[in-house]
């Protein structure tokens, strides 16, 4: 998939809207988001795409949070309907406590993280509206999510981008690990926080030693 010709076809609002249907669509989760933020911000720097950064990023931010929102609200309205159906191995009642329980305890972290983590980005607010997370501490949080995930990656290809090309460095084949790198830090952060509190340890020793033997 070339990205650089992608951006050129589609434009700003192009982007924006990839921005929108990976965070609020359940068929966006297949999307580049991540390799696209970082090209967007490395071809504004480059004079492609005619617009000022800032402004760039702010569209963007507002793509992302009307996206989660809209994920939100599906969830919130319509997605409890499954679970009220005869169980089945993933919709069903003890699953959904399970949510409600995690979503208490680590909505707002799971919020912010989620916007690094692809596929998971397009689930994450579905669940928590699922959850009955409440709207206000989401529309908080999926605020500064969507701030620090999509700044941070347009202003690295905006500003690393630069300094690469200036240095001789072909841009195109780092995306891809910068992208990779982020994913990693990203997923093992919520990872460490869950399995520092002890009744969830407890329960993942339990569930891990069952399989083992």
């Amino acid at each position: 998939m070339d990205i650089n010709a992608i951006i050129h076809a589609i434009g700003v609002l192009g982007i924006a809207g990839i921005v929108f249907a990976e965070s609020g669509l359940l068929i966006g989760f297949f999307l580049p988001g991540d390799t696209l933020l970082f090209a967007a911000g490395f071809l504004t720097q480059q004079g492609v795409l005619g617009v000022n950064i800032h402004l760039l990023v702010l569209l963007l931010v507002i793509a992302a949070v009307l996206g989660y929102s809209l994920a939100y609200v599906f969830g919130h309205k319509f997605g409890r309907k499954l679970f009220t159906k005869p169980n089945t191995p993933i919709f069903n009642h003890a699953n959904l406590m399970r949510a409600e329980t995690f979503y208490e305890k680590y909505g707002p972290v799971t919020i912010v993280i989620g916007r690094f983590v692809p596929f998971a980005r397009t689930f994450v607010p579905i669940v928590a509206g699922i959850a009955k997370m409440s709207y206000a501490t989401f529309l908080l949080y999926n605020i500064l999510g969507a701030v620090l995930w999509i700044a941070s990656i347009v202003y690295l290809g905006y500003f690393g981008g630069a300094w690469l090309q200036q240095h001789g460095i072909n841009v195109e084949l780092l995306v891809m690990p910068v992208i990779l790198g982020v994913f990693i830090i990203s997923f093992a952060s919520p990872v460490v926080h869950i399995l520092r509190d002890p009744s969830m340890r407890a329960a993942w020793l339990k569930k891990f030693g069952k399989k083992q033997s």
